[in-house]
């Protein structure tokens, strides 16, 4: 027994010292894929090879209108002009709160004491008085359904010790989101110099407070009432009772703002964002987000994109102290498409046939295109989970000798 395992360990040596001829084949490799397929290794999704975005009738002079899950913007106009936001500002208060909340920071039932800077607070308000003290989950409440701008600074120096200090918070926050054209000044949206975003912006932060669960119950509140019932709370979104399927969010007026909203509605399955700025009063703040809705709706649908597991099984690894890779793909779970193409849309996946180490992390090795009805929707790139080093004369060589020793 063990003259055969000698002999079997000379022979595989032999082989072995053969040198890298031993480990020669033929496959593609990553960059003949890319030759093969034109593939440039970058996500894409374009809803617009379809999209009838037709002129809408809009009072307000800077709006958008984006779906929640993707992301994906269904029509625009002047999306990007920087404006004063007046209390839809108070999304980004909420968000800081949120997250407050869930990091175990501050606790719903936490007492916020209202300081004479708070309690200064002009415009909206529940009439905070100095010294006087509201849990975390009352003054909640007062922001998002009375938009009480004393309560919103009380919060913002509970949470970070000063509004100054919490401001610098929502900046980098906004910043994280991709919210390049904002600066915020305050916590609450009072016309003050600088304090300015764009409709594009205000959806990117509405998409990211309605990931919170529990912002949602109290931006759907319609009423309520704060200290022991002396302070009756009315929604200023009038779109909660008029409006199929609304969900929030925030209203805000100003003289420098104008009137704004940002309103979320959901219907069979895709929740929607129409931010509308600077209307010249409240009936045409609320048309111009209905129309924007209803023409999501009425034009735009979610399709779900479920790929077999078996497809992105791993890959074969040529010259690799490992057989085989695994892959990943980022791809999201669905898609908008145009009204009635859900059901048609598929996918196509194109994958080198193999590898050749060494396989890097990251390493595209192929794509996953969608389409709908034939038209490309986007296209994904497949990559390497994890790395795969070339084999060498000596790796190959211990490889061998473990191999052996368990025989």
């Amino acid at each position: 027994m063990k003259l055969r395992k000698l002999l079997s360990f000379i022979i595989c040596a032999a082989l072995l010292s053969a040198g890298p001829s031993v480990f020669a084949y033929t496959a593609y490799a990553a960059d003949e894929f890319y030759a093969l397929t034109g593939s440039t290794g970058e996500v894409s999704y374009d809803i617009s090879v379809f999209a009838n975005k037709e002129e809408l009738s809009l009072a307000a002079p800077s709006a958008i209108l984006v779906e929640v899950e993707t992301g994906e913007i269904l029509y625009e106009k002047n999306a990007d002009e920087r404006r004063p936001i007046a209390s839809i500002t108070k999304i980004m208060t909420m968000i800081l709160v949120m997250e407050a909340l869930e990091t175990g920071k501050i606790a719903l039932d936490d007492i916020v004491n209202v300081s004479e800077h708070a309690y200064r607070m002009g415009g909206s308000q529940i009439w905070l008085e100095p010294g006087e003290q509201l849990t975390v989950d009352e003054m909640l409440k007062a922001v998002a359904v009375a938009s009480a701008n004393d309560a919103a600074v009380a919060l913002a120096e509970h949470v970070s010790g000063g509004e100054p200090s919490f401001v610098a918070e929502m900046n980098a926050r906004a910043l994280e989101l991709g919210m390049t054209e904002t600066t915020f000044k305050n916590s609450n949206g009072l016309d003050e110099e600088g304090h300015i975003s764009t409709a594009r912006d205000v959806a990117a932060m509405s998409r990211e407070v309605l990931r919170h669960e529990l912002v949602r119950s109290y931006i759907t509140i319609w009423q309520d009432h704060l200290r022991g019932g002396e302070t009756e709370l009315t929604n200023t979104n009038k779109m909660l009772r008029s409006f199929n399927g609304i969900t929030g969010i925030k209203t805000g007026t100003t003289s420098g703002a104008g009137v704004c909203i940002s309103a979320s509605a959901e219907r069979d399955g895709m929740e929607i964002i129409a931010v509308v700025l600077g209307c010249p009063d409240s009936a045409s703040r609320f048309a111009s987000a209905r129309t924007l809705l209803e023409y999501g709706f009425a034009n735009y649908e979610l399709a779900q994109i479920e790929i077999d597991p078996a497809a992105l099984a791993p890959i074969e690894v040529k010259g690799g102290e490992r057989e085989s890779c695994a892959l990943s793909c980022e791809l999201p779970t669905s898609v908008v498409v145009e009204k009635g193409l859900a059901s048609a849309v598929s996918y196509e996946i194109s994958l080198a046939e193999s590898l050749e180490a060494p396989v890097v992390e990251g390493q595209q090795v192929g794509t996953i295109s969608v389409f709908a009805e034939g038209l490309k929707l986007g296209e994904y790139p497949v990559t390497a989970v994890e790395e795969v080093g070339e084999m060498t004369f000596a790796k190959g060589f211990k490889k061998l000798f473990d191999a052996l020793c368990r025989m």
